[in-house]
């Protein structure tokens, strides 16, 4: 049981320290490079977190999945188990 939230732990850790990194697409960065030489450097950065936005949101979709699934069959099992029977 330890195990599963030592590795929880882990991965929220390394989610993070990911902040950090920025990616953008070839039509975005287009998008950037004709407001940028027209002045305007404020969309970039507003463009890089919705980006990292969306990119999360599957993940933590899927964290909150396998949450729920985990909580429901520990309390499936925990129906069908007779304590202090042997089968």
């Amino acid at each position: 049981m330890k195990s599963i939230y030592k590795s929880i732990l882990v991965f929220v850790f390394l989610l993070s320290t990911q902040v950090s990194t920025f990616a953008q697409c070839a039509m975005c960065r287009a998008g950037i490079e004709n407001n940028v030489s027209n002045g305007e450097t404020t969309i970039g950065a507003g463009l890089n977190m919705g980006i990292l936005y969306l990119l999360s949101m599957p993940y933590l979709l899927a964290l909150v999945l396998g949450y729920l699934w985990y909580r429901n069959a520990k309390k499936r099992k925990g129906k069908f188990l007779f304590h202090g029977e042997k089968f």
